[in-house]
């Protein structure tokens, strides 16, 4: 089965999501700063809007696979079953004796139950029978041997498709590193990814998800800042000019505050020439001009505006900007709801929460057309549909763009005919 993705808006047809699940109601007021969450989300209601979410996803024709699914489908493979296990092992905290006992436990669960504790975690009382040793006598009963993912439930973070091929991210925050170890073990070793070509891995330099905007077919941009540094860009821009996927990509600095921790906090593309976007930082945002040296090594110049050298890059004159509200105020509260992280089906088509709604009537007076879904508690993590979805398959984008040219055309004639 072919997976490919060359832009942000062309027709998606598969979606990799994670449904909520035990590791949410892992969090507490002890622990939900250091797993990067907000609050306490009330996870049955988290499940109920997620569910939503999906089926909107495929009201409009598209595939939704869950990465719990296929990890388990995964941990039938024995390779991948020692892989992941080792990746948990290599926690530091455990020593010797916690770390053996550990492994047996994990070696006697079947795949379903392997898959459920490598996502939820496993707490002290759930280690059976009692291990012993100083390293779990000493721990609080409360404390976890495996820590949950809470933020498995953001799949763009841990891989984020190029063409054909997929990067494997690099994750930078401790909460999260572990998450990859998951998602590469699928990526490797399920049936359906068989033979994808890997183009990032989670090894290198730190690199996220929510970063990599994917402008066109030929341009990329790459948020710079809390979560990607310089050299996990530049790496990425190094694999993705050796493998002819872009030949432009704009390494963007952004503001390394909470609010805008990756690119797609503050800009999302909702049509081949159209982004919502945060207007507090729309003009202010500088992008350095990446492209291959002749000596191999990527070249860069700058900086310059965004959304300027973003223009230049893909062919087209401007790069319009649909603001996350009409004063400063409204805007700055819809930015950190996500108002500006939309999931984009098609061109002129994208998911968004409902709760911004002065962001989605923008949209909507800009001809987008708004897919609106419950986020109350989705939204408890900082994340909108696009952190939600990680997208392993769209249409290329010049037939996407002919498909809705044709379908503008039948319209036209249609109303005429009227």
């Amino acid at each position: 089965m072919g997976h490919y993705v060359d832009s942000e808006v062309s027709r998606l047809r598969t979606v990799m999501l994670h449904r909520p699940g035990p590791e949410l109601a892992r969090l507490t007021p002890r622990n939900n700063d250091s797993l990067l969450f907000d609050g306490i989300p009330w996870v049955g209601r988290a499940q109920e809007e997620h569910d939503a979410f999906a089926e909107a996803l495929r009201s409009r024709g598209v595939e939704v696979i869950y990465l719990a699914e296929l990890l388990a489908e995964t941990l039938a493979v024995p390779e991948a079953r020692e892989e992941v296990i080792f990746g948990v092992l290599e926690d530091r905290r455990l020593g010797e004796t916690l770390r053996s006992k550990v492994a047996d436990f994990l070696s006697d669960q079947d795949e379903l139950r392997l898959a459920e504790i490598l996502t939820g975690g496993l707490a002290h009382e759930e280690l059976k029978p009692n291990p012993g040793g100083l390293v779990y006598e000493m721990m609080h009963h409360h404390d976890f041997v495996i820590d949950p993912l809470p933020n498995l439930l953001f799949t763009r973070d841990s891989s984020v498709w190029v063409h054909d091929r997929v990067a494997v991210t690099s994750l930078a925050m401790p909460a999260r590193r572990r998450e990859t170890t998951l998602t590469n073990a699928i990526y490797r070793y399920h049936p359906r990814f068989a033979g994808t070509g890997v183009l990032f891995d989670p090894n290198l330099e730190h690199l996220e998800g929510g970063d990599v905007l994917l402008l066109g077919p030929d341009v990329m941009a790459i948020g710079v800042g809390e979560r990607t540094t310089p050299a996990g860009a530049e790496r990425l821009a190094r694999r993705v000019f050796e493998a002819g996927s872009a030949h432009t990509i704009l390494a963007v600095p952004i503001a390394q505050e909470r609010a805008t921790m990756h690119l797609d906090t503050v800009c999302t593309m909702v049509d081949v020439d159209a982004v919502v976007m945060y207007p507090n930082i729309a003009h202010a945002l500088q992008a350095f001009t990446v492209v291959p040296g002749p000596d191999g090594h990527p070249e860069a110049t700058g900086p310059r505006p965004f959304l300027d050298a973003a223009a230049e890059a893909m062919g087209i004159d401007r790069l319009r900007i649909i603001d996350t509200g009409l004063d400063p105020v409204t805007a700055e509260r819809e930015q950190w709801d996500d108002g500006n992280n939309t999931l984009a089906i098609a061109p002129r088509l994208c998911v968004a929460y409902e709760r911004n709604v002065e962001t989605n009537a923008q949209l909507e007076r800009a001809g987008i057309e708004v897919v609106r879904i419950s986020g109350s508690e989705l939204g408890s993590g900082r994340g909108g549909p696009r952190c939600m979805s990680c997208p392993v398959d769209r249409v290329p984008l010049h037939t996407s763009e002919r498909a809705a040219k044709r379908a503008e055309r039948s319209e036209a004639i249609n109303s005429a005919q009227s």
